[in-house]
């Protein structure tokens, strides 16, 4: 540091013969307030007897200690400062930010960057990292999320099995759960793969939430309008037809709802959304369409 009525050559002379970690500016000050900058270039041109004051920067680009590092670094930028000054909310001097530290926030916030273009959620290192991994470090990863969704199918056995009496009464009624099911599993992995990579690219999810599930009342709504003729000209049977009607319109909303929430929980809690939403989103969504068509079988054509 120095001060305004210091000499050009007193503080060259006070820097040579001491090491530095960066010496790219020099902060002018005055009572603990920054005053101005002085690049090293502007020192070593400066003519003979000029002081500090002739050659600082007054009004120099500065930022807080909270500003956040990616602003910092576009300031400097911005303004062609090899170094940025820091002051407090009082205007007082805190320090200097280095060339060095610059770059570092530019390379981390670019790797950042294109981590999220590439779909990822942390850095690009941590993406690589996961392509690379032991086969040990893959299965201990997807197992635990794997072996959630075989739990979910014992249910789902379990499930239709209590139904049992009601699929020997009308066997037709058996004949559109894998269609149900799979229109259900098919809505919610698209919005699970749009909320994912909304998470990933860092936009507000809960602009996204809202949007994806007025779209999967729509979407349940077509599906269903379109079950409700096709099922009965084909099959002649109109209560068979609304059961599948309303099943496909409160599945697809179901699965709207829960593809949208557990990614982002899933999220907030730490952990990579790739890797356990669509397990887990599959089994809850399959459970909630199969509970949501023998419901309604059972109040429309029972």
């Amino acid at each position: 540091m120095a001060v305004r009525r210091d000499s050009v050559e007193a503080v060259l002379t006070g820097l040579r013969g001491r090491q530095f970690d960066a010496a790219s500016v020099v902060a002018v000050v005055e009572h603990g307030r920054l005053e101005g900058l002085v690049t090293i270039e502007r020192l070593l041109a400066a003519p003979l007897g000029a002081s500090m004051a002739a050659v600082m920067d007054p009004d120099p680009p500065v930022v807080t200690p909270a500003t956040d590092q990616e602003h910092a670094a576009w300031v400097a930028f911005q303004h062609g400062e090899p170094g940025l000054a820091v002051v407090d909310d009082d205007d007082r001097f805190v320090g200097l930010i280095s060339p060095q530290q610059l770059f570092g926030v530019l390379l981390s916030e670019h790797d950042e960057d294109v981590a999220r273009v590439g779909g990822f959620l942390a850095t690009s290192a941590q993406a690589r990292a996961a392509t690379t991994a032991p086969v040990r470090h893959r299965l201990a990863v997807r197992l635990p999320w794997l072996v959630v969704g075989f739990a979910g199918a014992v249910l789902s056995a379990l499930l239709v099995s209590l139904f049992q009496a009601q699929l020997e009464k009308e066997v037709l009624i058996a004949f559109f759960v894998p269609g149900v099911v799979y229109l259900a599993d098919a809505v919610g992995t698209q919005t699970e793969a749009l909320i994912v990579r909304g998470l990933s690219l860092g936009v507000d999810v809960r602009r996204t939430a809202w949007l994806e599930l007025a779209t999967g009342l729509l979407v349940g709504g077509f599906l269903a309008a379109i079950a409700l003729p096709a099922v009965y000209l084909l099959w002649g049977d109109l209560p068979v037809a609304c059961t599948v009607a309303v099943a496909l319109f409160a599945a697809s909303s179901f699965a709207t709802a829960i593809a949208t929430a557990l990614p982002a929980l899933i999220h907030r809690f730490g952990k990579d959304p790739a890797y356990g939403a669509g397990p887990l989103s599959t089994v809850i969504q399959d459970l909630l369409s199969l509970v949501v068509y023998f419901l309604a079988a059972t109040a429309i054509v029972f």
